[in-house]
């Protein structure tokens, strides 16, 4: 996904500091047309702040944002009309069904014909048995999707939205996946999110940004994250010590109980059975145990996770 041409996101060194507290520093990042950005971190990581300046809610202490070609600033609308957004906690007009909500929404947005608009938006979205329903008697769930269906109602050319899955069942998160991939790959629309579920946005085949203490540490293409998570030999045998000589003996850095980093075990974990059995300590077990997502992202932010 995505293309050539200027970005459809530029962001450098963009910094929030409140008082003593900085919240985003000198973050820069570039998303381009058609592409999924999914900004990935902990509760508290700055990815609401990073999101609420990019939209002009907030004005950054220092550094720059572009959206849609425009420079974000408090007096800048040109972009809006093609910008739809979810920040923080969904919010509705609570004596108002979902499809008054939806068609208040639509007027508000100056949209032609707002019925259209807003019987497809319901259809897509699977709201057809609830949008009769007041909003505040609607599940977090729902209240969530009528969020995402106000960002959406107007086609925006770009979506932003601060943790889209929050209050979703299972079955509800694969189908806002679904969605977003399919607005992408299908509509060419570009997709800025934040999450704390890496294996979640793992899934969306876009790229993802680690944001830990207000800084960016890494960027991953989803199809290339594997590449960065650690990958190890679990050897066993009937005599531990005795091969942890030999694999020392033969250039391996054998861990406490017979974990193999190294790269050579790795990558040719024969090699490691043939030197065991030919030293008389043939291996028990021999298998390859690569780190799961979790567990890289809460290394990566130095997260204790023990």
């Amino acid at each position: 996904m995505g293309g050539a041409g200027a970005p459809v996101i530029e962001v450098a060194g963009l910094t929030k500091r409140y008082t003593d507290v900085v919240a985003v520093h000198d973050v820069g990042l570039s998303v381009q047309a058609g592409q999924i950005y999914a900004l990935l971190g902990l509760n508290g990581a700055g990815k609401t702040t990073l999101i609420r300046m990019l939209l002009g809610m907030i004005a950054p202490t220092a550094g720059s944002a572009r959206v849609l070609g425009a420079t974000v600033s408090a007096g800048q609308r040109s972009a809006w009309a093609r910008t739809g957004y979810l920040v923080e906690a969904p919010a509705a007009y609570p004596e108002l069904t979902v499809r008054e909500n939806l068609h208040l929404y639509a007027r508000l947005r100056r949209l032609k014909h707002p019925g259209r608009h807003v019987e497809d938006i319901i259809e897509r979205l699977a709201m057809t048995s609830y949008s009769a329903r007041r909003a505040r008697t609607l599940s977090m769930g729902n209240l969530q999707r009528l969020a995402l269906a106000k960002a959406l109602i107007h086609s925006p050319d770009l979506l932003i939205l601060d943790e889209p899955v929050n209050g979703l069942d299972p079955a509800g998160v694969v189908e806002i996946r679904t969605l977003l991939t399919g607005l992408a790959c299908e509509h060419g629309t570009t997709v800025l999110i934040s999450s704390h579920l890496l294996a979640e946005v793992a899934r969306l085949n876009g790229r993802i940004g680690i944001l830990h203490q207000g800084r960016l540490l890494a960027e991953h293409d989803a199809d290339s994250l594997d590449a960065h998570r650690r990958r190890h030999l679990k050897v066993s045998t009937r005599d531990d010590a005795t091969a942890q000589r030999v694999l020392r003996d033969h250039g391996y850095h054998p861990g406490p109980d017979l974990l193999l980093i190294d790269e050579g075990a790795v990558v040719r974990p024969e090699k490691v059975a043939t030197i065991l059995v030919e030293a008389g300590v043939p291996p028990t077990e021999l298998h390859l145990v690569e780190e799961d997502l979790e567990t890289y992202f809460l290394r990566i932010v130095g997260a204790d996770h023990a």
